[in-house]
């Protein structure tokens, strides 16, 4: 098995979670807190989605899927379109209320499809390429990636956390 299919896999994974965590809950369900404080399961699966987005669109060149597939718009949220949620406080975790549970599962299925395809495209040698020399020392494609898989499971894990209180409730 190559890198890519390792990467592909466990982006898959991600998206069959999100798929799980979503299904059945309404707006109120999706935007519920478990304190004040604490992130959503929509927020949660919109930011790591625009994560995802942000970070894939960047290494492949391409442009995101949240701006050229009219995601932006279709959610409506109060922020600029390069937000990806990091760094949200309290109350920009309240804004993002989803009403469909199916918008999520949309957008995210859209990035899934361009990271699979822009992972398809890349060798195991690609992944030693710098894409990012602001960091010290400088992130690798392979760094990245793995970066995005690691920060994805996080949070689809957290959101599957949070599902489960809401069930015990």
């Amino acid at each position: 098995m190559r890198s890519v299919e390792l990467l592909t896999d466990a982006f898959g994974r991600v998206r069959e979670i999100i798929r799980d965590v979503v299904e059945g809950l309404d707006a109120d369900a999706l935007a519920a807190r478990l304190d004040a404080d604490a992130n959503s399961i929509g927020w949660l699966v919109w930011h790591l989605t625009r994560v995802q987005d942000d970070h894939i669109a960047d290494v492949a060149g391409r442009e995101q899927r949240w701006t050229a597939d009219g995601w932006f718009e279709r959610f409506g949220l109060p922020f600029p379109p390069g937000d990806i949620g990091y760094g949200h406080s309290s109350a920009d975790v309240a804004a993002v209320r989803v009403t469909d549970p199916g918008l999520l599962v949309g957008y995210h299925e859209a990035v899934h499809a361009q990271t699979v395809d822009y992972l398809a495209g890349i060798t195991d040698p690609d992944l030693d390429l710098v894409v990012d020399e602001s960091w010290d020392p400088p992130t690798t494609l392979g760094v990245r990636l793995i970066s995005v898989v690691g920060d994805t499971m996080q949070h689809v894990g957290q959101a599957e956390f949070v599902k489960g209180i809401l069930r015990r409730r």
